[in-house]
Order: C-alpha cells, then sequence, then structure tokens
C-alpha cells in the first residue's frame, strides 16, 4: 500500500501538525521518526487546541495508530504530562506504540544543553535547551538510554553508572553546575517504566508486517529541512536528520515502501532562534506577518522572524526530499498585506544564486541582497472560508500558480486556516 513522508520545507513551524491530523484518516499509522519534545506540533479540532510535542498527531483520529519511532529521543516526563493532557481531552492513548530502540532523554543531557548554550554567548544556537542535542551525541558515541532499558533495572543501573562517570565531571568540573547521582536518577526514571511498558514494540518488525497486511504509514517529520543536521544551515540546526530520508532510519521502514514525499510550506517563511534567514523582515510588514500569523514558538513561546516565501529554498527543500506534493499553509495571513514579494534568487558578491549556496556564509544579511517578484495582493479579503480554489480571490489563486511554477512542485493542499476544516484540496490523495 502507498505510504507517506511528510516533512518540514523550511525552519519548521509550517504548520505540519494541522496538516498530519487533517489528512491521518486515509492512513492506518502515524509515525514520528525523529527530534524529541523540541517540536510543537499544534492541532485544533472539534473546539480544542492542543500542542503535542512527542505524541504523533494522528493521536486524534480514533481509527489511527500514533508510533514514536526508534529515531526520537524522548524525555520520559514530557511524554507522561503529555498522554495526561490527551486523556484530560477525552482522547484515548491506548494506541500509541513506543519503539524499544527510542534513546532517552536524562536529566544530565537537559543540564548540559542549557550549559553549552550559556558557554556560547552570543554564538549560541538558539536550542530549546530540553536535551535533545546532548542526547542524540550520547546516542552517537554509544553511551545512550533507551526506552528498553528503563524495563530492566540491572542494566539501567549499569548504564547509569557508565555515563554519570564522565557527564558529572563535566556538570562540575567544566561548567561548574551540581552533578546527579544513580540512585537519584532511578528513583525519579524507574517509575516510568510502568507508563511504556503497556506500549513499548519492536515498531520495525511491528510497521513492516504492518506494510505486508496492507496497511499503509503516515510518517510525521518534525522540525524543517532548513534545521537538518545534514542539508540544514549548520551549526544553526537540530541534531536529527528531519528530511524525508530519515523516515526510513528513524522508523526501520526501507525507502522502497514510500511513494509520496508530502513537502509542508508557509505562504510566507519564518524562523525561531540564531542562524542566517535572507527574507528576514525588520519592518512593519514583518512584525504585521507575526501578529495575524500567530507567530510564537509551541514549545518555548519565543518570538518568530517573519519573512517573505523564500522560493530558492522552496526548491532546495524540493530537491533533497523528492517533494512529490505541497501543502501550502497560512494563505490567509497574506490577506493582511497589499503586496507580496517572493525571493527568487539571492545576489552576494556580484554573483547571482538560483539554487542555496554551497557556502552558508552567502547567507547573512551583510552579504546577500533576496532578488523579489512583486505579485498583487488581496488585502481585506477574508479567504477563511473558501472550500474550492476556484472560490479564493483571482490574486490569490495567481500566487499559488506562481509558486507552484517556481517550486515545480504542485501545491496539492491549501490551508487557509486553523482549523481542520478550514482546507482546500487540490490535487491530493493519499492512494
Amino acid at each position: 500500500m502507498p505510504s507517506t513522508v511528510l516533512v518540514g520545507t523550511q525552519w519548521g513551524d509550517e504548520g505540519k501538525g494541522k496538516i498530519t491530523d487533517l489528512i491521518s484518516s486515509d492512513y492506518d499509522y502515524v509515525v514520528r521518526f525523529q527530534g524529541g519534545n523540541n517540536a510543537g506540533h499544534t492541532v485544533i479540532a472539534d473546539g480544542k487546541n492542543l500542542a503535542l510535542r512527542l505524541t504523533p498527531s494522528g493521536v486524534m483520529n480514533p481509527d489511527c495508530t500514533p508510533v514514536i519511532g526508534n529515531g526520537v529521543v524522548v524525555d520520559p516526563r514530557v511524554l507522561a504530562g503529555e498522554l495526561d493532557m490527551l486523556r484530560e481531552n477525552g482522547i484515548s492513548c491506548d494506541r500509541l506504540v513506543i519503539s524499544c530502540d527510542a534513546h532517552v532523554i536524562m536529566p544530565y543531557h537537559i543540564a548540559l544543553d542549557g550549559a553549552q548554550e550559556t558557554r556560547l554567548g552570543k554564538h549560541e544556537i538558539g536550542t530549546t535547551k530540553n536535551g535533545i542535542g546532548p542526547a542524540y551525541q550520547d546516542k552517537a558515541g554509544r553511551t545512550g538510554i533507551r526506552i528498553q532499558d528503563l524495563l530492566d533495572e540491572a542494566i539501567f543501573r549499569e548504564k547509569l553508572e557508565t555515563a554519570l562517570d564522565y557527564k558529572n565531571q563535566l556538570l562540575e568540573k567544566i561548567y561548574h553546575l551540581p552533578t546527579f547521582t544513580v540512585d537519584q536518577i532511578m528513583e525519579e526514571y524507574l517509575p516510568y517504566a510502568d507508563m511504556i511498558r503497556p506500549h513499548m514494540a519492536e515498531t520495525a518488525q511491528l510497521l513492516n508486517t504492518a506494510l505486508r497486511e496492507g496497511k499503509n504509514i503516515l510518517f510525521e517529520g518534525a522540525q524543517g529541512t532548513l534545521l537538518d543536521i545534514d542539508h540544514g544551515t549548520y551549526p544553526f540546526v537540530t541534531s536529527s536528520s528531519c528530511c524525508s530520508g530519515g523516515a526510513p532510519t528513524g522508523s526501520g521502514v526501507g525507502p522502497k515502501a514510500i511513494d509520496k514525499v508530502l513537502g509542508i510550506m508557509k505562504a510566507y517563511i519564518t524562523r525561531v532562534g540564531s542562524g542566517p534567514f535572507p527574507t528576514e523582515l525588520f519592518d512593519e510588514t514583518g512584525e504585521l506577518l507575526g501578529q495575524v500569523g500567530g507567530e510564537f514558538g509551541v514549545v518555548t513561546g519565543r518570538k518568530r522572524r517573519c519573512g517573505w516565501f523564500d522560493a530558492v529554498i522552496a526548491r532546495y527543500a524540493a530537491d533533497v526530499n523528492s517533494l512529490t506534493d505541497i501543502a501550502l499553509t497560512k494563505l490567509d495571513v497574506l490577506s493582511a498585506v497589499d503586496t507580496i514579494k517572493v525571493c527568487v534568487a539571492y545576489e552576494a558578491d556580484g554573483q547571482r544564486y538560483d539554487y542555496f549556496p554551497m557556502q552558508h556564509s552567502v547567507l547573512y544579511p551583510k552579504n546577500v541582497t533576496p532578488i523579489y517578484e512583486e505579485l498583487p495582493g488581496w488585502k481585506g479579503v477574508d479567504i477563511s472560508e473558501c472550500r474550492t480554489f476556484d472560490e479564493l480571490p483571482a490574486n490569490a489563486q495567481a500566487y499559488v500558480e506562481y509558486l507552484e511554477q517556481t517550486v515545480g512542485v504542485p501545491m496539492s493542499i491549501i490551508a487557509v486556516g486553523p482549523d481542520r476544516e478550514q482546507t482546500i484540496f487540490r490535487n491530493w490523495s493519499a492512494r
């Protein structure tokens, strides 16, 4: 059966949660394959506004099995709180499955994350300080603790002793911070084993068996292409593979099972934290987009930097993800502006860049000048009630068609508001 990878194509915050929730009814499984609770997906449905940080957005669909894959790093304290929140809102978490191979975020990861950012000072990455990077460092260094380890007290203690022998020296001697004891962490974390045990599974086997039985899967990515550890604006990136290629490694399902890659693109563009941003707006228009679009981080509440749509980034994302379709979100926000700009290329040191430059130093404001095309807007026209493409104002239709032509990938879904029903299906079919 056909399966789909859903990925962010900018710097995250493109509206992946809404789209995942929207189309999850077409899938038997929704699999989160990377990242941790540094990513927040907002789902608005049935009068509820829920911020999900670890649980796949498909949990809202009673006929879908949500899976936390092996590529995710899990803070059990955050997961417990999230499951309680969902149950309080009448949403069952009984179907949730957690990979036995997913790595666990420990208290020392969080302490080290904050300490490393503080030490970087003005060169800070802009992490959420939730321990994501240090957890992935331990995973790559083969000293991490996995979900399955929590269920065996002897193994958990042994691995924790080994980890703390080194981590405590870092905390005390390098960062001058309090240290942790084995008993202290075990007392806090062992009770989570009872929460996790009913949900734990060998998810690669589960998912491949499901595919053989004719079921289909939606792989839900977190963050965005420009935050990918390999393909993003390094070092201002996250610590996992956010692109579509991360789905097979983060789930245990081979690439032959995937036949669609749905890229989520905001109708403008935003970024949280540090790093280059060629089309960033520092004027009233940037402030307006942020206010109308409610551009504040789901996890941290940080104000998002706003700018015009960047087609250079979009074309790059289309290539590195092998996009087959695009879901364009927050088109309604552009009803607030008179004229809309689209960045079609960069100019730096007398050279034009139609494709993402090899050296990211080119992208900084003092080096780069965005080359814009201007399109007429539809200011003041409320498009939130439009349910077909033909119902959109002519200028809104022209804008979507222009982006489609510029990026080279069909705009198959168009979101005209935050609610589930505020969506136009243009060419999309999960089958």
